[in-house]
């Protein structure tokens, strides 16, 4: 069955990669589920978190009723990333954008568009780390405690974007899940499958969480999404990047209140 063609809700945005979506079919209803593809270690997820977030605050401010169902969806920008180092982020950034200049000119652009939102960047202590046992955790807090999923994806950005930590490491992940309130008695075990060492989108493991993770990666490719982060509204609309919040509140509203 042939894909509808697809139009741009919005023409441009902030994200990691290159590419945009656009809407997926029309249909638009008074609840408002949304699905946010995105990697922990992009800033322009970070960032778009932070103003989507805002977004909602305002909306709701103003008095509108919003019905809000939000998700994550995995995406890994680094799927190559090692699980047994500890690279600085900068010289991953040189050896990507051709130096060290350009690097700190790029985490600098970052550490003052995160400082506006109110966020704290200190990519000069920031480690280069694969995302895969990250995303593992989020399915993990999504199938059993799914009204923390949020609070522990801020918790694990944090601690790679703010406190220099390695989110690859299972005791630094097992710690984010824990102070966002995480009590489930399986998460202390849930890093001891040897799957967690597997690094590559393209290969899923048998691993119940990995298998999820994955899920997620070919639900993005089967909607053409290339870019993080994405917000999907309603598996009907997508709006590429890190909008600012007064056009995420816009763009919310039109689908609360269609004309």
């Amino acid at each position: 069955m042939a894909r509808p063609k697809r139009t741009p809700l919005v023409d441009e945005g902030r994200t990691e990669r290159g590419g945009h979506v656009g809407r997926l079919h029309a249909s638009i209803v008074a609840a408002v589920r949304v699905e946010i593809v995105s990697d922990l270690v992009c800033p322009w997820c970070f960032i778009g978190k932070r103003r989507f977030e805002r977004a909602v605050y305002d909306l709701r401010h103003a008095g509108l009723e919003v019905d809000l169902h939000v998700s994550w969806r995995a995406y890994q920008l680094d799927p190559t990333a090692p699980t047994d180092t500890a690279e600085p982020v900068i010289d991953a950034y040189a050896k990507k954008f051709g130096g060290h200049e350009r690097a700190a000119e790029i985490l600098a652009h970052v550490t003052a568009t995160a400082a506006a939102e109110g966020i704290t960047f200190d990519m000069q202590r920031a480690v280069r780390a694969n995302t895969l046992g990250a995303h593992r955790l989020l399915k993990f807090v999504a199938h059993h405690a799914p009204d923390l999923e949020g609070a522990v994806n801020e918790k694990v950005m944090s601690a790679y974007f703010t406190e220099g930590l390695n989110i690859g490491d299972p005791a630094v992940l097992t710690s984010c899940a824990r102070r966002a309130g995480v009590q489930h008695d399986a998460l202390g075990s849930l890093f001891d499958a040897p799957t967690t060492t597997a690094v590559s989108q393209a290969t899923p493991s048998i691993d119940e969480w990995s298998s999820r993770v994955h899920d997620d990666f070919a639900w993005a490719a089967e909607r053409d999404i290339t870019a993080v982060p994405t917000f999907v509204i309603n598996d009907a609309f997508v709006i590429p990047g890190a909008q600012d919040s007064t056009t995420f509140a816009r763009l919310l509203r039109k689908m609360i209140e269609p004309s």
